[in-house]
């Protein structure tokens, strides 16, 4: 039933108006329930804000401790026709190699003169031997079965659709005569082809690029090797297995050229500046989510949260207290001299050791030129407090993060409680609408009775 329907018909009264009143009181345990949801969703936007950084820090701090970033090499050449990249991976090496580039890899290339029209033979097949064609068991012999269609493009289509890593083209000359023209698709000796069967053609299938792959000699390749010389190859222009973590391609035929790998003190410094970093956007976040304004009296949804707070002394507390961390150099059948603090089987160091420190405002920094020269004197002492800070910083992290999810599953079971209660307030409130709705309709009812038998009796004593 409407409140339209019963609104002051006799009595004159705004019963719709009376009824909604009405209702807003009523409904105030439902809107204390909303306003409590509003409130639980705000704080859980703001605890995901900072887990959310947590997670970032994590994710750097794990980047700052892998092997990957302290084994990284920088390479370089000395030949403009040689390029030297780094791979990612744990097993690369300082080091400087020197070779001559005495050939390229090359891909077979094949051609023959063909009629410009008809058929150019009679074979109703073919036979393609992929291989470095020594005889071995890399020779892979495949029979191509060729179509009604004998012309120069039949046979070519015929030969592509065998996908055999040979591909076939024909090239128009202008005059009578056109190119059966076949290339490897590949690289290298093992892309090596030739084929059978093709008979009658106007000129024999002639070679005029062998399928090779790339050499490089070192101290005199394989000719040399009673003085150490040796000679690597490859079935493209890249080798990857010369250098550790160093991939080498080369593009021209050259002597004397010198690749070097240095290790990559600048990639890692920009792991522990991207930690830093991280580590200051936490910062930065819990103290917006946690602020409180003295002036304008105005609290941040986590004001007065200490756990979260908490998390800012946790972080900063490890760069004011400085690492202790197992000596890389301890030889446990050597004496300790804690006096010279030689062949000690614990360190303790502070940050400012490997570039980081805590400045007037609470943040950190970091200063590049300070981790250079440290790990310039001692690199495996350097790297072994890099790789701890990295991993403290990261378990904490970690920790915090988690801590943090827990309290977010919380308050997320109670705004799903809170959500029941306001459906189950939903009903009843529906019900006590209904309820007044109807108690008012009665009694305009009633009042609409009470008038007619009142101009009823009025009609009656008039009448007297």
């Amino acid at each position: 039933m409407s409140s339209s329907s019963v609104d002051g018909l006799v009595s004159g009264l705004s019963t719709s108006s009376m009824i909604s009143s009405l209702m807003q009181v009523e409904a105030a345990p439902q809107t204390r329930l909303k306003s409590k949801v509003s409130t639980a969703q705000t704080a859980v936007s703001s605890y995901q804000a900072v887990n959310s950084r947590l997670v970032a820090l994590k994710n750097a701090a794990t980047d700052l401790g892998a092997l990957s970033t302290w084994r990284a090499v920088k390479p370089t050449s000395s030949s403009t026709t040689v390029t030297a990249t780094a791979v990612t991976g744990t097993n690369a090496a300082s080091g400087t190699t020197v070779f001559d580039v005495k050939s390229l890899a090359k891909n077979q290339v094949t051609t023959a003169k063909v009629s410009a029209d008809g058929a150019i033979t009679s074979a109703g097949s073919l036979q393609i031997t992929v291989g470095p064609l020594d005889g071995s068991d890399k020779d892979k012999l495949t029979t191509v079965t060729l179509g009604d269609d004998k012309s120069a493009k039949g046979i070519a289509a015929a030969i592509n659709a065998a996908g055999l890593g040979v591909k076939a083209t024909v090239v128009s000359t202008g005059g009578t005569s056109n190119i059966l023209q076949l290339s490897g698709a590949k690289t290298g000796a093992n892309a090596a082809f030739k084929i059978d069967g093709l008979d009658g053609l106007a000129s024999p299938l002639t070679n005029v690029a062998s399928a090779t792959n790339a050499r490089l000699d070192i101290g005199g390749g394989d000719a040399n090797s009673a003085a150490g010389g040796y000679s690597v190859t490859s079935e493209t222009n890249t080798f990857t297995a010369l250098m550790p973590g160093v991939s080498i391609s080369v593009s021209k035929l050259e002597d004397g050229v010198t690749v070097t790998a240095d290790s990559d003190v600048d990639g890692m410094a920009n792991k522990i500046q991207a930690m830093v970093d991280a580590a200051n956007s936490t910062l930065s976040e819990i103290s917006n989510q946690t602020a409180y304004d003295a002036n304008t009296k105005q609290s941040s949804p986590l004001t007065g949260d200490f756990s979260v707070r908490n998390i800012s002394q946790v972080l900063l507390s490890k760069v004011s207290l400085g690492l202790t961390y197992t000596n890389p150099s301890y030889d446990s059948t050597q004496p300790s001299d804690p006096a010279t603090k030689t062949n000690l089987e614990k360190i303790s160091i502070s940050l400012a050791k490997i570039g980081v420190q805590l400045d007037r405002s609470g943040k950190l920094v970091f200063n590049k030129d300070d981790f250079t020269a440290s790990y310039n004197a001692n690199p495996t002492q350097t790297q072994a407090a890099g790789i701890e800070f990295a991993d403290q910083t990261r378990a904490m992290a970690f920790d915090q993060s988690r801590n943090i999810t827990s309290v977010i599953t919380g308050r997320n079971n109670e705004i799903d409680s809170l959500n029941s209660q306001i459906s189950n307030w939903d009903v009843r409130l529906a019900a006590k609408k209904l309820a007044l709705q109807k108690t008012y309709s009665d009694l305009e009812t009633s009042l609409g009775k009470l008038k007619n038998q009142s101009s009823w009796l009025s009609g009656q004593l008039s009448s007297l």
